[in-house]
């Protein structure tokens, strides 16, 4: 049995979404058929389909700031703040060398970079001098964390989880483990990505025949859907606040849900391919270090991304492990939003904790054609479902073979 401080608690949520700005808002479009997908026109690309953000970027930091960062940056300010705010924790008084800020990505700084190589090119004459002093902050590794630290005077450790399209829950996980270390008494952990800011990640997917599009860009992303092409890129965040239940307890905080098991391990295979038995193994070894067995499992959230492969072998994995128990229901998020990258994981996860309250399971964007290779027992296809969920899996996956994999609980 655990005591109160061996067990860890989300008690707020900050996020911004192609499909809102806020928990209601992104769990409202999920439950109502909405999209956050749009056409955009695209340096060197041309028009694609893409999934944008519009928080206002200067809600909480000066318009200075924001000019020496980073697109990056921004967002995890925005979410950050909100999260701290949705927590209602007292935050002037709280230590700030106790606060820890781990943030999953998939890249940082290109936005910048891009548009620095632009002008040096195209207005500058290749004269150097002209190159930003600000480029290094931008570009380090740690620097989407770093300036929510600046940005909220915290003078805990902060750093960046570079883990792909797995960033979103290994952020959070390296948050719980910080906490269980006793490192920091307060983690703010997620994931975010900038990425439909810079044409180098859609000239990418294009050049490998992983690039979504259609004339309806709704439809850009299918994922599980026989007529799917591919990804959409979109942009984003989620952070949370988490600490141990001992003190969320002592300052009677609303717990939106307790952190039951995690896990992560690599392909070893392929740079881009995935290993459905790796997948298969890091779902497993959650759900053992959960305590549980997969039956008592209520929502599966499938990473599916809506690439031919991707999501045939996604589904391999999940059918083998659930596809016996009529109590396990598979959603998936992307096919709304299309793909945060570093933040898909901590966005996806973020749609589905209300059903711990609402009482709903958010369903895939409708599937029209579904694959008969991911036709899956408990798929929650096009219309909400009423279920009463306590327990929810959460799968993210990235390139060169990292898979995580996050359960969570409802509190009681």
């Amino acid at each position: 049995m655990k005591s109160d401080r061996e067990r860890i608690v989300i008690t707020g949520i900050g996020l911004t979404s192609p499909m809102g700005n806020n928990l209601k808002e992104f769990r409202d479009g999920l439950l109502n058929n909405g999209t956050g997908i749009t056409h955009m026109e695209i340096r060197h690309m041309g028009v694609v389909a893409a999934g944008i953000c519009t928080f206002d970027e200067y809600k909480y930091q000066p318009k200075k700031m924001r000019k020496r960062g980073t697109r990056a940056g921004a967002i995890s300010i925005f979410c950050a703040n909100e999260a701290l705010l949705d927590s209602k924790i007292h935050f002037d008084s709280v230590d700030k060398n106790r606060v820890g800020v781990y943030l999953g990505i998939t890249e940082h700084g290109n936005v910048e970079t891009e548009n620095e190589i632009h002008d040096l090119y195209n207005t500058h004459n290749l004269d150097a001098s002209f190159w930003s002093h600000h480029h290094n902050p931008r570009t380090v590794a740690n620097n989407a964390a770093g300036e929510v630290t600046l940005n909220l005077s915290i003078t805990g450790p902060h750093y960046t989880i570079g883990a792909a399209c797995a960033a979103g829950n290994l952020g959070i996980i390296q948050g719980v483990q910080q906490l269980l270390l006793n490192e920091v008494d307060l983690a703010l952990a997620g994931g975010i990505s900038e990425s439909t800011q810079t044409f180098g990640i859609f000239a990418a997917f294009k050049a490998q025949g992983a690039l979504g599009h259609h004339d309806d860009p709704a439809l850009a992303t299918r994922p599980l859907d026989s007529n799917r092409n591919g990804i959409v890129v979109s942009e984003g965040g989620a952070v949370y606040v988490l600490e141990r239940l001992s003190d969320a307890k002592k300052r009677n905080a609303h717990i939106y849900a307790e952190i039951i098991g995690y896990h992560s391990n690599s392909d070893a295979s392929d740079f881009v391919l995935p290993n459905t038995q790796r997948q298969i193994e890091c779902m497993k070894m959650a759900i053992k270090k959960a305590g549980i067995e997969e039956k008592e499992i209520d929502i599966v959230s499938m990473h599916a991304t809506g690439t031919q492969q991707g999501d045939i072998q996604e589904c391999i994995a999940v059918k083998e492990i659930f596809g016996e128990f009529k109590n396990v229901h598979i959603n998936a998020t992307k096919g709304f939003i299309g793909h945060a990258m570093g933040a898909a994981g901590a966005l996806e996860l973020a749609g589905n904790i209300p059903s711990f309250v609402d009482g709903y399971i958010h369903p895939c964007k409708k599937i029209e054609n579904l694959d008969p290779q991911c036709n899956i027992p408990g798929l929650v296809n096009g219309e909400k479902i009423s279920h009463d969920v306590k327990i929810i899996l959460n799968n993210s996956f990235g390139m060169l073979g990292i898979n995580s994999t996050l359960i969570i609980k409802k509190y009681q």
